[in-house]
């Protein structure tokens, strides 16, 4: 097996790589054999490091829970630990994962927090990527969607299932196995696409990376009526409701800093603002559904408005006026006056010489610190007025 020192190597460093995830890693490499064949040939060879942790797991009952076509997506956020420094989210990167519980597809996003904007944008984007939305929506209890201590959903979130048309169920408290199908998904995400990603990747880079693992689980192979059927076909006869046409109109609401160059980056994309302000702090405000982003200062006082770019399109959007009163106040930064020559000929001067010459006669004496003078006079005219200070009055009545 030519790849087998490849495998070895990569398992040593993460024993528990899954063996799919290296099957792609090899097939980039050139290997062409079954996944069936390298899985058998990895077990033979004895490649996967023994774990003593995880072999002492104890199986439990499962129940089995119909799902009918159309009935159920299922929703989780998927918290990723140590994102690329440049994302900027901190500790976590934030994927939200929902999945059809019947015939298994599911689709991922990446948002930047997990707040209630944020959860209804990428809402948005994983019911267009499913080709539409189930009658019923599953969530855990999760603060943005219910009263964690209830469960009772709240009234910004009921204002949402009820643009969509949707219904909304909320899981039983510590029962993750009532939403078994999007567990599964954010597993496979989690150790198929996140354990590989690499360091410098952008977010967009990172979207379109569990984007294509998403629609290769579609190959999943499965049994239904004694018919061998895959998950893409499966999906494909769900009978989906239509999404809006435009997302759910929440107001989104982020940090940003100014660039040297004038320039604010959002989704992907810059827009410019007027010039003065590198490096300030500033919100970038966009209404789901609008075309166009808005630039406020801390107090939400608008300083520019721009068109919105296309997500993740690389844009850089300028405003005409930004343009020319950049320009301007680059110009008036320049001077006219003739550079510093600096090939020219500057030996020591005689004020350097005299410099030079003391730090020479303090080396030979052996002392570079310089000579202290104490003027004792100072003294002795305190101490000669401390003699004729009258006693205390308390003193005087003693005697």
């Amino acid at each position: 097996m030519p790849f087998l020192e490849y495998c070895r190597q990569r398992l040593s460093d993460d024993p528990h790589l899954w063996a799919s995830t290296l099957f792609d890693e090899v097939r980039e490499l050139g290997y062409e054999g079954a996944y069936s064949t390298f899985t058998r040939a990895l077990r033979r060879h004895q490649v996967r490091p023994h774990c003593d942790p995880c072999h002492s797991t104890t199986g439990r009952d499962v129940a089995i829970i119909t799902h009918p076509p159309g009935e159920e997506i299922q929703f989780d956020w998927l918290e990723l630990p140590t994102p690329p420094a440049e994302w900027g989210v901190g500790e976590h990167a934030h994927l939200l994962v929902g999945a059809l519980a019947h015939s298994g597809r599911w689709r991922a996003v990446l948002a930047e927090s997990e707040d209630f904007p944020h959860l209804v944008q990428a809402l948005d984007q994983v019911v267009r990527k499913l080709g539409g939305t189930a009658r019923r929506w599953r969530f855990d209890r999760m603060a943005t969607v219910c009263y964690p201590s209830s469960g009772q959903i709240t009234a910004a979130f009921a204002s949402v299932a009820k643009y969509y048309g949707v219904s909304v169920d909320i899981c039983p408290a510590r029962r993750g196995n009532r939403k078994g199908v999007v567990e599964k998904a954010n597993h496979s995400a989690a150790q198929r696409w996140w354990r590989t990603v690499p360091d410098g990747l952008s977010v967009e880079q990172a979207q379109t990376g569990i984007d294509k693992l998403a629609v290769r689980m579609d190959e999943r192979r499965r049994t239904v009526d004694a018919t061998k059927v895959t998950v893409g076909e499966l999906a494909a006869a769900e009978p989906l409701l239509d999404v809006p046409a435009l997302p759910f109109p929440a107001e989104l609401v982020v940090e940003r800093t100014v660039t040297a160059q004038g320039l604010v980056p959002f989704e992907g994309n810059f827009y410019s603002v007027p010039p003065g302000l590198p490096g300030a702090r500033v919100l970038v405000i966009h209404r789901l559904g609008e075309d166009f982003v808005n630039i406020a200062t801390a107090a939400r006082a608008v300083i520019a408005r721009h068109r919105r770019a296309f997500r993740g399109s690389g844009q850089s959007v300028r405003d005409a006026g930004h343009v020319i009163a950049m320009e301007r106040k680059v110009l008036e930064s320049f001077s006219d006056r003739a550079p510093c020559k600096s090939k020219v000929r500057r030996p020591p001067s005689e004020a350097a010489l005299a410099e030079a010459e003391k730090l020479r006669e303090q080396r030979a004496t052996g002392s570079t610190a310089e000579r202290v003078v104490i003027d004792l006079s100072h003294y002795a005219a305190v101490a000669a007025r401390l003699r004729h200070v009258p006693p205390p009055k308390e003193e005087e009545n003693e005697q």
